[in-house]
Formats: structure tokens, C-alpha cells, sequence
């Protein structure tokens, strides 16, 4: 703020600031810059006013830091009302008080100098208006001014998306998935170059938020225990610890109360349910496949039923599969009778009968 104060009462160029639409404000560090202008100008129903400095990110500053801070700042402001000629003593209580007031009462307090509906009426109120620009005066000539528009760059705009706290959150979840999920795959690639990017970005997003963390950490604890879950055999423990460790870290990560610093539910909840519903899946089939009868392999042959080749008193050979087998069988078998493999010992298979009822696989 201090800077842009300084830069607008050193312009050689006439700067106006105008406090527009209707409902904008021009409050804290905003009064100090329209007080600051060669001609401020607000819009109706807009208000200017409540200055009172306050400590970056929230902190409680003690008595004696409080009182510089405060009588700082009243001098400063009081320095940039006498310099335009306003109202020196409200621009004081702007600051020690917290005062507000309106468009109209601003005019009247001669904070400003110029009520105007919208651009076009102040560029015609203020044509022939005299300022200063140093110690020369100057006639401005407003009346046919071109406007033109200087409008955030794709570059500020991607860099002022990043900074939001949901899009800080996301990518830190993305991020913390994909290094974890290559640590656990060495050479999948894809992961890794995604979660590296994704990390990057989000801790861009953080460094410029008011961030607990606290917070950050229950969050990565969270993730890596529901992936733990997927690996670990905890009876659930790991996924429950999980989903409730990224509740209380999306509870908690940002330091501040401002409804614009609090994430949002909709973006904690499909986070949190998409973590946990793919830990369910994953155990879900994992489960199901340890529990699957093998189909491969020699293993793969116990429980599976065929026809006897030949007699079985005990040793003799079976039809199992497709493939013919030695095999000992548990009581005398005929040629053609229906058997039903129980076991195996190196080469050699061993069945017993089938019972009534079962079919041939």
C-alpha cells in the first residue's frame, strides 16, 4: 500500500481513483489510496472509511506494538489528506476509530471530489477540473478521453486461480497421491511427474495463504494411511485413522476465519469420499482376490474333478484338464469312474472320489 502511495503521489500523470460499483468499498488500505489521488471519485451506494491497521495473518500484536502501529498510521494518512486538501481530522479517525462513511458523506467531508453514476458521468465531471502535479497546475480535458482497459494477464489471472484455497487443496491431495503411489511403483512415471508438478503448484498456493500446519500434515498422514490400508492388513484401522486425519486437516489448514480463506465443503467432501471410497475398492478386491480358488499353475488343478484313465489300486492315471496325469487315489478306483483332485506331490496328483451330484470340470 505504501508503495503504491508513493508511486501515485510521484506520478507525473494525474491518477484518479474511483470507488465503483455499487456496493464496492474503499476500506483499510483502499482510504489511504483514494485520499492519496489526484481526484477521488466514488459511485452511490458505495462507503469508504474503517482504516484501522491489524497485524498479517491475523496475529494479536501487544499493547506498544499496537500503539506505533496505530499512531504510524495516523500520521501517514494525515500526511496524504493535508497534501490533496481533505478532510485531515476524519482521515485521523479513519484510522484511530474505524469511521466509515458514505458516497454522499464523503462529499460533504470533502474526502472526495467527484459523486459520479458511472465513468462516463465522472470523465465529464472532472473535464476542466485543475490539480497539481508537483508544483505546476494542469487543466485536465477529459470530456472525449478514449478509455481503455487494462485487464488482468492470463498470467495473473492462472497465478490469482492457484491461490485459492480449494485449488491449493486439490492440488496438494493430487500431489501427495502421485509421489506415494511411484515410491510404491518405481518407474511408472506418470505419477511421479504429476504429483511432483502437482506439489510444486500447491505449495505456491500456500506460501501465499494463512496456512496451519498442522494442518498439512494431518492431511498427508491421511493420504498415506488410506494407501497404507490398500497394502497393510489393519482390519480397517489405517482407513478410518485416514479419513480422519484429512477431516480434521481440511478443518483446520487455514489459519484464518474470512469466509474467502475457509475451504470449501464441497470440495473437502468429494475429496475425503474419494479417498476412502478407493481404498474400500481397492481392499474390496484384494480381499476378493486372496479368497478366488487359483486357476494357474499347478495349484490350480486341487478341486478340479476328471474321469480315471485307468484302474486306481492305488496308483494309475487320470484325464484332468484336458492333460493325462499319474495319480494315487485314496480307496480302488475303476477305469471311467469320476474323480476329484484333492492334492498335489510333485508330478503326481492325488484324488479321491467324485461325489454323486458334482459335475466334470
Amino acid at each position: 500500500m505504501r508503495i503504491m502511495v508513493k508511486d501515485i503521489t510521484g506520478s507525473q500523470v494525474p491518477v484518479a481513483v474511483y470507488v465503483a460499483p455499487t456496493g464496492a468499498r474503499a476500506a483499510s488500505a483502499g482510504v489511504f489510496l483514494t485520499l492519496a489521488a489526484h481526484i477521488a471519485a466514488m459511485a452511490p451506494g458505495t462507503n469508504i472509511g474503517a482504516a484501522h491497521p491489524v497485524a498479517m495473518g491475523g496475529e494479536k500484536m501487544d499493547k506498544v506494538m499496537m500503539e506505533k502501529v496505530e499512531n504510524d498510521a495516523a500520521a501517514y494518512i494525515h500526511s496524504i489528506a493535508e497534501r490533496r486538501g481533505r478532510n485531515t481530522e476524519w482521515a485521523e479517525d479513519a484510522v484511530r476509530k474505524s469511521v466509515s462513511a458514505t458516497a454522499k458523506q464523503a462529499l460533504e467531508l470533502q474526502l472526495i471530489d467527484v459523486f459520479a453514476a458511472d465513468l462516463p458521468q465522472l470523465l465529464k465531471k472532472i473535464d476542466g477540473s485543475e490539480i497539481h502535479l508537483g508544483a505546476q497546475p494542469l487543466t485536465l480535458h477529459t470530456s472525449d478521453a478514449q478509455v481503455k482497459a487494462f485487464p488482468m494477464t492470463w498470467r495473473l489471472q492462472a497465478l490469482k486461480a492457484l491461490s485459492d484455497p480449494n485449488i491449493a487443496y486439490v492440488l496438494m491431495t493430487i500431489g501427495t497421491i502421485g509421489i506415494i503411489a511411484e515410491l510404491y511403483n518405481p518407474g511408472a512415471i506418470l505419477p511421479g511427474v504429476v504429483g511432483g508438478i502437482s506439489l510444486i503448484l500447491a505449495f505456491y498456493s500456500l506460501q501465499s495463504l494463512p496456512v496451519n500446519y498442522a494442518g498439512v500434515l494431518l492431511l498427508i498422514l491421511g493420504l498415506v494411511m488410506l494407501i497404507l490400508e490398500a497394502t497393510v492388513t489393519s482390519y480397517g484401522i489405517l482407513a478410518i485413522g485416514g479419513i480422519t486425519s484429512l477431516l480434521l486437516g481440511s478443518l483446520m489448514l487455514m489459519k484464518e476465519e474470512f469466509p474467502f480463506y475457509q475451504l470449501s465443503w464441497s470440495v473437502i467432501l468429494p475429496v475425503v469420499v474419494l479417498g476412502g471410497g478407493l481404498t474400500f475398492l481397492i481392499v474390496t478386491f484384494g480381499v476378493k482376490s486372496l479368497r478366488r480358488r487359483t486357476t494357474t499353475g499347478s495349484e490350480g488343478l486341487i478341486g478340479m474333478t476328471g474321469v480315471a484313465k485307468t484302474d486306481l489300486i492305488p496308483n494309475g492315471q487320470i484325464l484332468v484338464h484336458g492333460e493325462i496325469w499319474d495319480a494315487i487315489s485314496e480307496e480302488q478306483l475303476k477305469a471311467g469312474a469320476h474323480i476329484q483332485v484333492t492334492s498335489i506331490d510333485g508330478l503326481t496328483l492325488h484324488v479321491k472320489p467324485l461325489l454323486s451330484g458334482k459335475k466334470e470340470t
